[in-house]
């Protein structure tokens, strides 16, 4: 192996961090008079900025189990990278809580008086109770906490083989919580908003919503790293090309889970699962709909074709960019419509929560990427990612 000193690879020091902590206080102070001038759309903008952003933590958190599940070499000069953004999983479960203080404005089923007179509701009330609800949401951040810290405590101290059969090991056992806690939390955050819809398939279409932005996340920061002359030889347009793959294959996942959810329900018709849909077909809410496969499949899918677009840095940011508008418009049409019924009411609070969990989650991760090298220098795969070649 090459010898690497560690100091070569620390970041130099920049204003990113700090641009982004300014971000995020204004996003705060904003934030702060919506909720106090209309508390109900500041929760229903809080609980769109939150999965917006947790999404994307859990999307790289994927993709860190399967980078080590499959043994691949050709992303190990990336994990660092990676790492720094699943290290925004604590800080998620913190942003959590004013979740859990909106709890009555954004779940009716949290309302006792509404499950007294909904017998279906009664029948769920052991499970969408508040007290479940909240135990649920820890324990799903407790594994998702202990699988990130021990992945990248287990990364800090890679040297051998054995190092990496036992990070291999660790997403094995991982992945199937993951599975299990992703699915069950999408229910709970966002399918219970209409307790008396559901679909078995929620789960798989949010997290591949959540992967395609995961990645998308990962390019974009690589991209920061290049614009401060950071990984010029150590990632290249062949890491480039191979993300490109992934963006292209999970943006037509999501498309195909997202239709096949939309076409059975629509063709079973049955009442309590087709009026989801309908309410979202109603008055701008239809042009919402369309504009949404537009920005998050259609552009994407043919600018993604091309073995250029995919080795073009720059091009390839854009994409990811159009993908985070397409994010947020899914996340705003999973939540919103039950709250602004037949037309779409866009609020500068929509703005201001983004904008405050957005510099905390970027503060986050820059934090992660300063406190060591840059890539994992001891990895005895290092060589061989960053001469991989795609043919």
């Amino acid at each position: 192996m090459t010898s690497r000193s560690e100091n070569t690879y620390m970041m130099p020091a920049n204003n990113y961090g700090k641009l982004a902590i300014v971000i995020a206080l204004i996003g705060i102070l904003l934030s702060t008079f919506g909720f106090v001038k209309d508390p109900g759309q500041f929760f229903h903008s809080y609980l769109v900025a939150y999965v917006f952003w947790v999404t994307i933590s859990l999307g790289a958190l994927f993709f860190l189990l399967m980078h080590h599940v499959t043994g691949a070499f050709w992303s190990v000069s990336l994990r660092h990278v990676v790492e720094s953004i699943v290290a925004t999983i604590p800080l998620m479960a913190i942003l959590w809580i004013p979740i859990g203080f909106g709890i009555h404005d954004l779940y009716h089923w949290s309302h006792e008086s509404v499950m007294a007179s909904d017998k279906l509701l009664a029948a769920k009330a052991p499970y969408l109770n508040t007290t479940f609800f909240v135990i649920r949401t820890l324990i799903y951040f407790i594994i998702w906490g202990f699988i990130s810290y021990k992945l990248r405590s287990l990364s800090k101290r890679t040297k051998s083989n054995n190092d990496i059969l036992s990070m291999r090991k660790v997403s094995a056992v991982g992945t199937v919580f993951y599975a299990l806690t992703v699915s069950f939390a999408m229910f709970d955050w966002l399918m219970s908003l209409d307790p008396h819809w559901y679909s078995t398939i929620y789960g798989v279409y949010l997290f591949g919503g959540a992967y395609l932005n995961g990645i998308a996340m990962v390019i974009l920061v690589i991209a920061a790293l290049k614009s401060l002359n950071l990984l010029t030889t150590e990632v290249t347009s062949e890491h480039y090309q191979d993300l490109g793959k992934l963006l292209f294959g999970f943006v037509v996942f999501w498309a195909y889970i997202s239709a096949s959810q939309y076409f059975l329900i629509w063709y079973g018709n049955i009442p309590e699962e087709t009026i989801w849909f309908k309410r979202r077909w109603e008055g701008t809410w239809k042009a919402f709909s369309l504009s949404m496969i537009a920005v998050g499949f259609i552009v994407p899918f043919f600018a993604l074709m091309f073995r250029a677009a995919k080795r073009n840095l720059v091009f390839l940011s854009s994409i990811c960019l159009l993908l985070f508008v397409a994010h947020w418009m899914d996340m705003y049409w999973n939540v919103m419509p039950g709250f602004h019924r037949g037309n779409v009411s866009l609020s500068w609070i929509d703005l201001s929560t983004m904008v405050a969990l957005g510099g905390l989650f970027f503060w986050t991760v820059w934090r992660s990427l300063a406190s060591r090298s840059l890539i994992p220098l001891n990895d005895p795969y290092l060589n061989k990612s960053i001469s991989h070649k795609n043919f």
